[in-house]
């Protein structure tokens, strides 16, 4: 078979491709701990062929999507962005994105396995509203650029793009190397890094010039290790259709003085209340490996269950192994600090995101 896509290009050069949050993608390029030690301590490049785009137009727009997500987007500045939860009218949690305002437009990213529900949610609430949503996902191309900010920033200095002036959430367009791109900042604080948007047949030059400048590619596996690490909670994964947006602890992603939106009165009503029962959490498994914690496998204490573990991994410290997981448990019943019961193994509940 000839060789025809980006993907297929790195598999011939020694990437593992796999499938990820929707998108076929390098799982690895040959050794995902190694890959997961740049994320730590580097600047790793990735590619973000899982991000979807969805580009919404119409004099309706801002005030239509202020109206959909939980967070504000009535009073984004151009060249701005935040991350955003959509909700049911249940105020349970249906997705997640992130909103910038591009001017004459606004741009939303998501992961390709939600940007289908997301964009039939969209189309189910646009009635008289003159709003006109676009998928542009294959048109334009996203690589990430995480580790270090100073380092990441330091690199991409050097190979010509200014980004020490960057915000969390703001986006930037630039011509760099005769190509126009888009460099924003990552709109999540747990994820701090930087994502360059471009025409999809740029892919291959500027996968080449980063590599060029320092960057080391990481695969999806090794993405994986550091959301863990850094707490980040996965749609579809830990974050499920049954959560509460209070309950993942991505204050981030909500605004309390925007106006309307779908599923706003449970959430005010929760924050009325002052707190929610159960929280997302961290736990780390004591003792030798045995078997890695499943998704749902319950978390016991005191001979209750307690909570319930989401996502688990053996993550290959630099300093040494050690098995970690996200879930969710009982506040008064998993404080931090306390020893809990998952599955036949002792973890101790971690703040997140976990220290080295």
């Amino acid at each position: 078979m000839s060789v025809t896509t980006f993907q297929e290009k790195l598999a011939a050069s020694g990437a593992r491709l796999g499938m990820y949050r929707g998108a076929e993608t390098p799982a690895d390029f040959g050794d995902s701990a190694t890959e997961f030690h740049v994320l730590l301590q580097g600047c790793a490049l990735l590619d973000l062929s899982w991000q979807a785009k969805l580009v919404l137009a119409g004099e309706d727009r801002v005030r239509w999507l202020n109206g959909m997500v939980t967070n504000n987007v009535r009073d984004l500045a151009t060249g701005h962005g935040v991350y955003s939860f959509v909700l049911s009218a249940q105020g349970r949690i249906q997705g997640d994105l992130v909103a910038y305002n591009r001017g004459d437009y606004l741009l939303v990213t998501t992961d390709r396995e939600q940007a289908p529900t997301i964009a039939d949610i969209f189309d189910r609430y646009i009635i008289m509203d003159d709003v006109e949503v676009a998928d542009i996902s294959d048109k334009l191309a996203a690589i990430g650029v995480v580790g270090p900010i100073a380092k990441s920033r330091q690199i991409l200095a050097a190979a010509g793009l200014d980004v020490s002036q960057l915000e969390p959430g703001q986006v930037i367009d630039a011509v760099w190397r005769g190509v126009g791109v888009s460099v924003a900042r990552s709109a999540q604080p747990q994820m701090d890094g930087f994502e360059i948007w471009f025409a999809s047949e740029n892919m291959d030059a500027i996968w080449d010039t980063l590599v060029s400048a320092g960057l080391t590619p990481v695969g999806s596996d090794a993405l994986e290790l550091y959301r863990i690490v850094r707490g980040i909670p996965r749609f579809g994964v830990d974050l499920r259709e049954r959560d509460l947006p209070q309950e993942t602890g991505q204050q981030h992603a909500l605004n309390f003085a925007k106006g309307c939106y779908i599923g706003q009165e449970i959430v005010e009503r929760i924050r009325s209340r002052g707190n929610v029962h159960r929280m997302f959490t961290g736990f780390e498994v004591q003792g030798p490996p045995v078997e890695l914690p499943a998704p749902g496998t319950k978390v016991r204490a005191n001979d209750k269950d307690v909570g319930e573990i989401t996502s688990a991994a053996r993550i290959p410290f630099p300093s040494g192994e050690r098995t970690l997981a996200l879930g969710y448990a009982r506040r008064e019943a998993a404080p931090p600090g306390a020893t809990v019961q998952i599955g036949e193994q002792s973890a101790a509940v971690r703040i997140l995101p976990f220290s080295e």
